[in-house]
């Protein structure tokens, strides 16, 4: 399924708890993922084991749909343990079905474990072959399942999960962040380039790791630091532990995550994701400054850089648009006619604020060009002058390997039109995409990586 919203999604989120404390942990991952719900909206579950209980079991439940949707009193009261992950998905890799819902659990010669796995690896087919040769039980499709059969097929000849983790994610390759459970332990790992997310948080004597700050802080947790990139975290009845035998000098964490995927009050890697659209707003403001009565942003994506641009412009911010929280998820429409009524019951326009102005419009990317358009001719319908639109990432001309569904370059508008082009074909008066030259501003020099701006993949 392909949004018809017009954005790009990140894959999914992972939320992870060991807890001294409680049997019910399943709760607290329950509202850690209502957190990370911005990160994937087609399925979502939970896994649970309790290690002071009888070894070796595993209780999970997961279905499509949002969390508040797959869990409820019953189900949740069904998962007793002091430890567990959790995670929400989209489907990037995989189709949206059952089957690609996570965690994984899967029961192999020596016990039980489940994964909970966000973004995509490079070397997935070549890995699966491998095994398909090794193991002809072996009938695994997504990068998820992939892993967690090599995990399985290494903790035979291994003498500890974390060793396990260890020999798989050193052939692993592309940007991922990972939870595994076993029975006993609770393993998280991050790719040596820290394309993806993860950090750690405490709350009392209970560890938590999640995709992102905020879920920390929405279970009441605190946040210690961010997991780093090519570490091994194990957490045990014993504390925690670390391997970094993974890492490398070389770091290309996801520019996308300050740009639009991460909520706004979390911070990734040391950079506060509010300040990052803030900053980006500013430097669209320098490099394409236009004489105009009033700043504003598409929601929620655009909102803060519209902010940004306000500042650094002089010109006032106002919100031009009411988005109707309640429509729900809504993919592409067969009809001009039928994506041009989903986009109208999602966002109306508050006239007062755009008629008779000149308005500069801020959103994060331009995938397709059929929302814009959607939305640059409302504002002219409620009587704007000018639309001038200003784009907080540059164009995407390459597709993500990663875990983001960027699509195939014979969908992105950027790889086919120039600015120019795209511009009229949007119904604009003018047209800027924040420069590639600005993105370190947002990060304060951080090494990012802009793959899907400009083909530099960091790993193949």
């Amino acid at each position: 399924m392909i949004n018809h919203d017009d954005h790009v999604r990140e894959e999914c989120g992972v939320f992870g708890v060991w807890s001294k404390q409680t049997d019910d942990v399943a709760r607290i991952i329950y509202q850690g993922l209502l957190s990370l719900q911005h990160r994937g909206q087609e399925s979502a579950g939970i896994a649970v084991s309790d290690t002071y209980g009888p070894a070796g079991n595993i209780c999970t439940h997961k279905e499509m749909g949002l969390v508040s949707e797959v869990f409820h009193r019953d189900n949740l009261d069904r998962l007793h343990g002091n430890i567990g992950i959790g995670h929400v998905r989209y489907s990037t890799a995989g189709g949206s079905i059952l089957a690609n819902a996570q965690p994984i659990v899967l029961n192999y010669l020596k016990g039980i474990l489940a994964l909970a796995h966000n973004g995509n690896i490079t070397n997935a087919d070549e890995m699966r072959l491998e095994l398909q040769k090794q193991a002809a039980i072996f009938n695994g499709s997504s990068d998820s399942e992939t892993i967690a059969y090599r995990i399985a097929k290494e903790r035979i000849q291994s003498d500890s999960i974390e060793s396990a983790v260890y020999k798989t994610a050193r052939i692993i390759k592309g940007g991922y962040a990972l939870l595994v459970l076993s029975p006993r332990k609770l393993v998280a790992v991050r790719d040596p380039l820290g394309i993806k997310p993860l950090c750690l948080g405490k709350k009392a004597d209970d560890y938590i790791v999640a995709s992102e700050s905020c879920a920390i802080e929405a279970v009441g947790g605190d946040f210690i630091r961010d997991i780093e990139p090519g570490e091994i975290l194990s957490i045990t009845d014993e504390g925690l532990k670390s391997d970094f035998h993974l890492q490398t000098k070389k770091r290309a964490h996801c520019i996308f995550e300050y740009i639009y995927f991460a909520r706004l009050d979390s911070k990734l890697d040391g950079i506060s994701v509010y300040d990052a659209r803030i900053e980006g707003g500013r430097a669209l403001a320098r490099r394409y400054p236009v004489n105009a009565d009033v700043v504003t942003g598409v929601p929620d994506s655009g909102l803060v850089a519209a902010v940004g641009y306000a500042k650094e412009s002089g010109i006032p911010f106002s919100l031009a648009f009411h988005k109707n929280s309640y429509v729900g998820r809504t993919f592409i429409k067969p009809t001009k006619q039928e994506r041009m009524s989903a986009v109208r019951a999602k966002l109306s326009i508050l006239e007062s604020v755009v008629k008779d102005k000149r308005v500069v419009l801020i959103d994060d990317s331009i995938v397709r060009g059929t929302t814009i358009a959607n939305l640059i001719n409302m504002l002219r319908q409620k009587g704007a002058k000018e639309v001038h639109v200003r784009i907080s990432s540059p164009p995407f001309l390459y597709p993500c390997y990663y875990g983001t569904d960027v699509p195939d370059n014979s969908q992105l508008i950027a790889n086919r039109l120039s600015v120019d082009e795209i511009c009229r074909q949007i119904g604009a008066d003018s047209l800027g995409y924040m420069d590639i030259s600005d993105l370190p501003c947002m990060t304060k020099g951080l090494e990012t990586c802009k793959a899907c701006f400009d083909s530099n993949y960091p790993v193949k």
